[in-house]
C-alpha cells in the first residue's frame, strides 16, 4: 500500500530528515515495503513547489536520501509507491505539481475513462501528464478550484463528490499542499489516515528533541524540537501517543498558524464501493496495508 507524508511547521522552515529516514517508522523504512517509487515535494521561500521523485523505493535512491537530508520547507509532502495503475516511470511518480500545488493519493478507483472524459469537459485534460488515477483525480481537484476562485477546500469537496457519485472507489485518501497549507482527506475508512499536532513549547522544562532508538540506530532531530508541526502520516512513524485516525470520511485544513480544522463533507460512502475482490490481482496487492 502506498504511504503518505505531510508536515506543516508553519511560518518556519525546518527539515524533514528525522521522519524521512530516521524515525521508527521513517519513509525509507517503508519503501522496503512499497518499492516503485518514492518523492519529496517543497516550497522554497518564495512559496514555489520543487519536486524530488524517481521510481525507485527511497531506501534504494540516493537521491531520496540526500534531499531527505538537506531540504528545508515550512511544508513538506513526501509519497513512497505501491503501483496500483500505470508504469514505474517519473511521471507516474507522486507528488505531483499543478497550478503551485502538490498533491498525493493512497488507494485506487476505476472508471477512468469516464473522468477522463470529464477533464475534458472541464479543459483540464492536458494537466495530466502520466498514466495513474491519482494525477487524474489531481486534476479535477485543480479545475474544481479553478471554478471555486481558488478555494482549495471547496475544489477538493466537490472533486471527490463527483468521483464518489460516479467512479467505483476503494480509497481516496490525499493530501495537499501549498507554502502555506495543507489538507488531507481519509475517504472512506478502506486505508487509514493519522495525525499528530507536536508542540514542544507544551513540554514542561526544555523541549525535547525528537528522538528513535533502536539496536541499529540513535537518531536525534534538534531542528524540529524548537517549534510546532503537525503531521499527516498512512501510519505512526514513532511512539508518540498523540498520533490519532482521522475518521472515515474527515477532511482537515491546517492553516498557516497550525491551526487545525476538521470537516465531514460527505455524508455518504462511494455510490459504487469497490474491494480488494473486485481489483486485479497486482492492484490488489498494492492496496492491501
Amino acid at each position: 500500500m502506498c504511504r503518505l507524508f505531510g508536515l506543516h511547521a508553519g511560518a518556519r522552515t525546518v527539515r524533514a530528515t528525522f521522519w524521512l529516514l530516521d524515525a521508527p517508522d521513517s519513509l525509507s523504512v517503508q519503501s522496503r515495503r512499497e518499492p516503485d517509487g518514492a518523492g519529496i515535494g517543497t516550497f522554497d521561500e518564495f512559496g514555489q513547489p520543487h519536486v524530488a521523485k524517481q521510481p525507485l523505493a527511497a531506501w534504494e535512491d540516493h537521491a531520496f536520501a540526500r534531499e531527505a537530508r538537506t531540504l528545508r520547507s515550512t511544508t513538506f509532502l513526501a509519497h513512497v509507491r505501491y503501483a496500483s495503475t500505470g508504469a514505474h516511470t517519473v511521471a507516474n511518480t507522486h507528488p505531483f505539481e499543478q497550478d503551485g500545488r502538490l498533491f498525493a493519493h493512497n488507494g485506487a478507483f476505476g472508471g477512468l475513462d469516464r473522468l477522463d472524459a470529464r477533464l475534458a469537459e472541464l479543459g483540464v485534460a492536458d494537466l495530466v501528464l502520466g498514466q495513474t488515477d491519482s494525477e487524474r483525480l489531481f486534476a479535477l481537484i485543480t479545475a474544481e478550484t479553478r471554478r471555486a476562485d481558488g478555494d482549495v477546500g471547496t475544489g477538493i469537496t466537490r472533486a471527490v463528490a463527483w468521483a464518489a457519485a460516479e467512479l467505483p472507489v476503494l480509497s481516496l485518501n490525499l493530501i495537499v499542499t501549498t507554502g502555506t497549507e495543507l489538507w488531507a482527506l481519509r475517504y472512506p475508512e478502506t486505508h487509514e489516515l493519522h495525525l499528530l499536532e507536536r508542540d514542544p513549547g507544551r513540554i514542561h522544562g526544555p523541549a525535547a528533541p525528537l528522538e528513535a532508538r533502536s539496536h541499529r540506530i540513535h537518531a536525534r532531530s534538534e531542528d524540529l524540537a524548537a517549534g510546532p508541526q503537525v503531521l499527516i502520516a498512512t501510519e505512526p512513524m514513532d511512539h508518540d501517543p498523540g498520533w490519532r485516525a482521522l475518521a472515515p470520511g474527515e477532511m482537515l485544513r491546517v492553516g498557516p498558524d497550525l491551526a487545525v480544522t476538521s470537516t465531514f463533507p460527505f455524508p455518504d460512502g462511494p455510490r459504487h464501493r469497490l474491494d480488494l475482490s473486485d481489483l486485479s490481482p497486482e492492484a490488489a496487492a498494492s492496496q492491501r496495508p
